[in-house]
């Protein structure tokens, strides 16, 4: 496992309030991990094309039990009807988990039924029936490998304005990204939109170097020698596990240093604390690429360290 570096306060406070991400088959995973990870700690249930309703029902309900926030998944290309849509979410809400939901579009490349995208089904008026009360929707600070740049913007913005007309909470979830750079600029754009949710930055959790590098290729992020080696390790040795600490502090300082973007009004500043102030309320989603254990252990840890180094 990769061991935490001290932080800086501002980077502890990035880490605090951290969302994970687990599948319909990781609720032993869950278990395993569950007296590392916060009580109230969101987790999100993906909607995975080798997994059933059943599964993810289930896993949802053990978050819930668990003492954690549910956070299912609905992926817009995969539903094949408005009866499929209405029947996860009657599921989820009898064990208790429709408050939070995450609407993405989805990878098959023809949509199954009648939503070609996330906005469909937040347009839908369906969520709002089954208790849904604030919506995750996708960010792409390094864009996507199918869609255009325009589009993602176009849709992002119709997305949080489509919510807020709604009464419905916003949260834009983004991909995982091994560069601070264009994580900052996006998150300037972000606000300079006029975008005030709340923004989880896509993080990978310590994990085999190999396997990071398959994730990065199997969804278009870019992975070239010198960012690698910016986040921390070398594509020239590919043995052993990297975590995210550079990553993590670079990005709290860069936060914190950087001016208020020009879109980010003082309501929005004053919502973030600490790493978060100055362009609003960022924080940080764990992608658990080696494991729910190995992230949550790591956050406790980098965290401690830098209270560890604060009495010093």
């Amino acid at each position: 496992m990769a061991h935490a570096t001290p932080a800086s306060p501002s980077a502890a406070a990035l880490v605090d309030g951290f969302s994970l991400e687990m599948t319909g088959k990781d609720i032993a995973g869950l278990e395993e991990a569950r007296d590392t990870i916060p009580q109230g700690t969101k987790v999100n249930v993906t909607f995975l094309g080798n997994e059933d309703l059943e599964m993810r029902v289930a896993a949802a309900k053990a978050v819930k039990e668990m003492g954690f926030i549910p956070v299912p998944h609905l992926s817009a290309r995969r539903l094949r009807s408005q009866d499929e849509l209405e029947q996860f979410l009657g599921r989820l809400q009898e064990v208790g988990a429709t408050e939070h939901v995450f609407a993405v579009g989805g990878d098959p490349a023809e949509p199954e039924g009648p939503y070609p995208d996330a906005l469909t089904v937040i347009r839908s008026g369906v969520l709002q029936k089954f208790g849904v009360r604030e919506v995750s929707i996708a960010g792409y600070p390094e864009g996507h490998p199918d869609i255009p740049a325009d589009v993602l913007w176009r849709h992002l913005d119709e997305k949080a304005l489509t919510l807020a007309q709604e009464g419905l909470d916003a949260v834009v979830l983004t991909q995982f990204a091994f560069d601070t750079d264009p994580v900052m600029t996006w998150i300037g754009q972000v606000r300079d939109r006029g975008i005030d949710a709340q923004i989880r930055i896509g993080t990978p959790g310590p994990a085999g170097i190999k396997r990071l590098l398959g994730f990065a290729r199997r969804f278009g992020i870019g992975a070239n020698a010198m960012i690698v080696k910016k986040y921390g390790f070398s594509l020239t040795n590919l043995m052993g596990t990297a975590g995210p600490d550079r990553f993590v502090s670079d990005l709290a300082e860069r936060l914190t240093s950087a001016p208020q973007p020009a879109g980010a009004s003082m309501d929005t500043a004053a919502a973030g604390t600490g790493a978060t102030s100055a362009y609003g309320d960022v924080k940080l989603h764990f992608y658990t690429f080696g494991g729910l254990l190995a992230t949550s252990q790591w956050a406790r840890e980098f965290v401690a360290a830098q209270a560890h180094g604060a009495r010093r």
